[in-house]
């Protein structure tokens, strides 16, 4: 696989990952004006690559959330992500990744996610069901996720997996070279 391959595929994921994992969190988490505590959250994301894996985080995101606890059902959450902000470790694949065939951050600054709807599903898990937007093409998303809330302290942890090539993401890589789906994962702590 090449460098280029490679950071197609990882900005897909990437971009995926922060848009899902942001919104999600934020959302359960936070009840009307809550915070993301930069310093203790991160949203990152992973993607398989022949015999390795490519992992990354955004730097750059934020969240408007609307959320009561009590009503989830009523939950609206909005997030943006810059693309620009993509991280590898490798100046190499995230130089990649800001590119066209990747995330196209001169046409398409910012990944976006909203979401439709958040449902219960135990005691502190929470689906978040909604829409991701990379590249100005928007497919519908999931995110699970656990969340507590400590006092004026929220913590979510979650997942979501999303597929690069219905984002466009390094469409010219082989799913045997870099595997079409990404995991978007989220660890964010909030206060109100």
């Amino acid at each position: 696989m090449t460098l280029h391959s490679l950071a197609r595929n990882t900005v897909a994921a990437s971009l995926g990952l922060a848009a899902f994992a942001l919104t999600p969190v934020l959302g359960p988490a936070l009840a009307a004006d809550w915070t993301v505590d930069r310093d203790k959250s991160r949203l990152g994301f992973s993607v398989k690559q022949a015999d390795g894996e490519v992992v990354g985080e955004f730097g750059s995101w934020s969240a408007d959330i609307d959320f009561d606890p009590d009503a989830p059902e009523k939950a609206v959450i909005k997030a943006s992500i810059e693309t620009g902000s993509v991280a590898t470790g490798n100046r190499q694949f995230d130089d990649m990744l800001l590119q066209p065939d990747y995330f196209n951050i001169s046409v398409f600054p910012a990944a976006t996610f909203e979401t439709t709807q958040v449902i219960p599903r135990g005691e502190d898990v929470y689906r978040a069901e909604g829409t991701l937007s990379i590249k100005g093409l928007t497919q519908p998303v999931i995110l699970d996720f656990t969340l507590k809330i400590d006092g004026d302290t929220a913590k979510a942890e979650g997942t979501a997996t999303l597929q690069r090539l219905t984002y466009e993401m390094g469409t010219s890589v082989a799913t045997g070279t870099l595997e079409d789906t990404v995991t978007v994962t989220l660890d964010l702590t909030a206060t109100r």
